[in-house]
């Protein structure tokens, strides 16, 4: 087999560049170039693309063994990079899809959509080719938009999933190279590829019928795939057909005799597959046929003379049959291919049929097993939960008492970081710049939704019709990357159930500029229902608004806090905790927004909220924290320390005089709380507030006191002893 592949090595150069392009000329406009420095960074900057400048002249780099830029009237027209990655063959061990990203892949970070539509904004392309770069994700659809391209070769990288049917739209492309990646499923229809002399789709998993192909091709490798069928007599039409090579798959039934004298035909390889019967002796072979290869089939009978071993003008290989011609020590007896052919003929209409009856009658009998075995499951899960619900243990209000609420310390327990998902949200991503001026309009002013010292926001949506917020930070000048890359690292991390979770980012340097600027955009979640303060001000929502219910959004903000200061590599602090930037969605979840995202800012010495922060961060989100619990229980947001102030010490009274709350507490909640939950959670909220920092609790003890305080209320519920002061 080494000698087919010298063979084909000799094939492939000669029609992947069977497009002659001249020799670049003019000068690109800013909008390509800005697009190379684009695919720069998205490649993850490779060795073949490392060294570009502002004053890099694209048009007249000389041509190496990894790179190639063509230009032609002021416009790129092919580029050509190789890059040192592995390949799906060459990996040490299989690779599939559930194990991308692979050590040599791109990143996790890396989107081929994304990158794809950047390329598709180079749209005088006439030749693209992108081997060995570690691609990784499913085959784009808008390849179609690249509709001047005559060559495409995205070879050798772990693209998977099927090939979209819009690469049948490039009726230009004459040469189609997909070869080494993770593709599966059915080849679409290529008969409007009019043009098509090449068609590589070696080594993926495609199947399982051959594709359907126009009559220019000149070239067709299919090699170690999954197809499974007869060799399609459409084939035999293809006069111009040079090159065939369909080993290491299953093709099974006859070889066409009319294969081996097609007007072109140089090289054929049919090795390895399951093709059956005898080939006539009558058999002629076109004079230029130079190698041959059906080794490992199930053949049988004699060999027309020209396709013997000893044929003195072509190589040929027939071990592994069971033909008569051959020796008899590398082939096998008549009996083995019989029994074998059997096994895999493909069955007739009529067998089909009955398979289908039967497995439709199969299917039938396991489709009543299975439901009426869910109806039985049900029934007793049902039975199951009433016995529960009826044999619960009730909370006595002694358990209750056992917590302090003047003035001693709140139990010390620690709470474990709960890891919860990011609910409904789309894998975090990397944008280009493209696609956050698409979202932002070209950041439209009426697009701009808040506007901050350090940061401006746009509101906008995804091609899906999301609503999302751009957040845009002017970063430091003569910034190092490594540290800008430690505090991008961390945002995916930002995404949590209780916070406005960050949907992805983009990068981007001004190239103009003789001290070139950053800036970045953090793309965040958008929450349609308004926040804490709007619920508390406007009286239906806040009568709707019961004890229960607050408990439930108090311990949302706790998590969403916990998560920022534990969760992190670095705890995030000082995250601005007001009641008016604790935001909730359609189910009265709670998520934190404006948090402190650390950024090395223009103008700046730290995070956004720098002019924000104290000297002990972590305890002014706790002390921020115990005025948002005060306000709940109140139900009127507070607009001055001052009020905080008192609101505070009218709470102290009413835990030593109890009747007093009355007054202080939101009428709202009446007949809604468990008294014991009401005066845990003040007590927690007076802690918090505490004027020494250091007498603050950590957001480990509020989470765990707030979970014991809604297990009481839980408890009481159950009881129906709610809403007394006594």
């Amino acid at each position: 087999m080494k000698n087919s592949w010298v063979s084909l090595s000799f094939w492939f150069p000669a029609f992947i560049f069977a497009v002659i392009f001249p020799v670049s000329t003019g000068q690109l406009p800013p909008s390509e170039t800005r697009i190379l420095f684009e695919i720069q960074k998205l490649l993850e900057y490779p060795v073949a693309l490392q060294g570009w400048s502002n004053w890099t002249n694209f048009c007249y780099l000389p041509p190496s063994s990894s790179l190639k830029i063509v230009c032609s009237g002021n416009h790129i027209t092919e580029l050509t990079v190789i890059g040192n990655k592995s390949s799906p063959s060459k990996a040490p061990k299989s690779v599939s899809v559930s194990s991308i990203p692979y050590p040599q892949t791109l990143s996790n970070s890396f989107s081929i959509d994304s990158f794809f539509t950047v390329l598709t904004k180079l749209s005088n392309l006439r030749v693209l080719s992108l081997v060995s770069l570690g691609l990784w994700g499913p085959f784009p659809s808008k390849v179609n938009r690249l509709s001047s391209l005559e060559v495409l070769n995205i070879s050798s990288n772990f693209i998977y999933g099927g090939i979209p049917t819009t690469i049948s739209k490039l009726h230009s492309l004459k040469s189609l190279v997909l070869a080494d990646n993770l593709l599966n499923g059915s080849v679409p229809d290529l008969r409007g590829l009019a043009v098509l002399e090449e068609l590589n789709l070696g080594q993926n998993k495609l199947g399982q019928k051959a594709p359907s192909l126009g009559e220019t091709v000149v070239i067709i490798i299919l090699r170690k795939n999954l197809f499974r069928s007869e060799i399609p007599s459409r084939i035999l039409e293809l006069n111009k057909l040079q090159l065939l090579d369909i080993s290491y798959n299953k093709f099974l039934g006859p070889i066409h005799a009319s294969l081996f004298s097609l007007p072109a035909v140089q090289y054929l390889n049919l090795a390895y597959n399951q093709l059956s019967g005898a080939l006539s002796v009558n058999t002629t072979c076109n004079r230029n046929l130079k190698f041959v290869d059906i080794s490992h089939n199930l053949l049988i009978g004699k060999l027309p003379s020209c396709i013997r071993p000893n044929s003195s003008n072509r190589t040929v290989n027939i071990s592994w049959n069971c033909l008569s011609s051959g020796s008899s020590k590398d082939q096998h007896t008549y009996s083995y291919c019989h029994k074998e052919a059997m096994a895999v003929e493909p069955p007739s209409d009529s067998q089909k049929q009955k398979l289908s009856t039967k497995l439709g009658l199969m299917l039938a009998i396991i489709g009543g097993v299975v439901g009426i075995s869910g109806v039985v499951l049900l029934l007793i899960y049902v039975i199951i939960r009433n016995r529960r619900r009826f044999g619960e243990t009730k909370y006595e209000k002694s358990t209750a008492d056992k917590l302090s609420v003047r003035g001693s310390p709140l139990p010390n327990r620690r709470v474990p970081q709960t890891r919860l998902p990011a609910l409904g949200l789309p894998p975090y991503r990397v944008f280009t710049l493209d696609e956050i001026e698409d979202i932002t309009k070209n950041f439209d002013p009426s697009s701009l939704a808040a506007e901050e010292p350090q940061a401006k926001t746009y509101k906008g949506r995804l091609p899906d019709g999301s609503v999302v917020l751009v957040k845009c930070f002017k970063l430091k000048q003569k910034l190092i990357p490594q540290a800008l890359a430690r505090h991008i690292e961390e945002l995916p991390n930002l995404r949590h159930r209780h916070l406005v979770s960050v949907l992805g980012h983009c990068t981007f340097t001004h190239q103009d500029q003789v001290n070139p600027a950053s800036t970045v955009f953090i793309v965040d979640e958008y929450i349609f229902n308004g926040s804490l303060k709007d619920c508390l001000t406007d009286w239906k929502r806040k009568d709707a608004l019961k004890w229960p219910q607050r408990m439930g959004i108090t311990i949302g903000i706790a998590r969403g806090i916990q998560h920022l200061h534990t969760g992190m590599a670095t705890g995030i602090f000082g995250n601005d905790i007001r009641i008016d930037n604790i935001l909730l969605d359609e189910t009265l979840s709670a998520k934190i927004s404006n948090y402190n995202i650390l950024m090395p800012l223009k103008n700046a010495e730290s995070g956004l909220n720098v002019t924000k922060r104290s000297e002990n961060p972590e305890k002014e989100d706790i002390f921020q924290f115990g005025a948002i619990l005060l306000q709940v229980i109140n139900g009127r947001p507070i607009t001055a320390t001052r009020e905080l102030d008192d609101l505070k010490s009218e709470f102290e009274s009413g835990l030593a005089e109890v009747l007093k709350l009355r007054g202080v507490i939101d009428p709202s909640i009446q007949g809604s709380f468990a008294f014991d939950s009401l005066k845990t959670t003040i007590q927690i909220a007076i802690n918090c507030l505490s004027k020494d920092p250091n007498k603050r609790p950590s957001i480990e003890d509020v989470l765990w006191n707030l979970q014991y305080s809604m297990q009481v209320q839980e408890g009481w519920t159950s009881s129906g002893n709610l809403g007394t002061f006594t």
